[in-house]
């Protein structure tokens, strides 16, 4: 069975960070996210708001650098819990728990956020973070890229 869901959407407000008895720290955040489509009258994009759940050095990472209006790239797997409402009713709920978060754009050039790098774009240090499931990573950037740009040569194609 697969059970994998990547999203990319806007954080709707500031992660909210809480510990369980245990000192588990969980943050939980909703992410506002456009679909690809607009309505069949040609009218605007409809936005779908997913409720995300991150647990121990991810929900850490998430409420350190993250906060309203930060795009964010989500990985993990759908999560449909069932509960019941204060009065009786039989409810369900379905969130994100989050495996994999990555910044979604490169630092705002008008901020003075030195916290945030860019996911896919590289950043003003030139490599690209993102936090995994209770640790980060680093990748180096295309200008430290073990590849070598080949000569065009003749034109001739070797085939």
């Amino acid at each position: 069975m697969l059970n994998h869901i990547t999203i990319m959407g806007r954080l709707t407000r500031d992660p909210e960070l809480r510990y369980t008895q245990s000192q588990t720290p969980v943050a939980s955040f909703t992410l506002a996210v456009d679909r690809d489509f607009g309505s069949r009258d040609g009218g605007e994009k409809q936005t779908d708001f997913i409720d995300c759940v991150a647990w121990r050095q991810t929900a850490e990472f998430v409420s350190k650098y993250f906060q309203k209006g930060s795009m964010a790239v989500v990985s993990g797997r759908l999560q449909i819990r069932d509960w019941t409402d204060r009065e009786g009713g039989k409810r369900r709920s379905a969130e994100v728990v989050v495996d994999n978060i990555y910044f979604g754009e490169s630092r705002r050039r008008d901020s003075g956020d030195s916290g945030s790098y860019g996911g896919n774009y590289g950043s003003s240090s030139g490599e690209s973070r993102s936090y995994s499931a209770g640790h980060a990573s680093s990748a180096p950037s295309a200008s430290a890229s073990p590849f070598a740009e080949l000569d065009d040569g003749d034109g001739e194609l070797p085939f």
